[in-house]
């Protein structure tokens, strides 16, 4: 899959599922669909893990300096 900005492949997502929940595709047509669904929810997945793996939070320390920590850290 080409690389695209996480907001559009999730509303292209949306999209998709509007469509196969309309019933008013016929079956070919709804299986292609599916698989580009399949596609974009991994897509989305793992866009989101790559973002929560960056996700710092900055804590003060007693003498007052900064020291970013990650999440799962806290």
């Amino acid at each position: 899959m080409k690389k695209i900005k996480f907001e559009d492949a999730l509303k292209r997502l949306e999209a998709i599922v509007d469509k196969l929940e309309s019933g008013a595709l016929d079956l070919e047509d709804s299986i292609k669909l599916y698989e580009e669904g399949i596609d974009l929810s991994v897509y989305c997945q793992k866009q989101l893990n790559q973002a929560e793996g960056k996700i710092q939070r900055l804590m003060k320390k007693l003498d007052g300096d900064l020291e970013a920590m990650e999440l799962e850290d806290l």
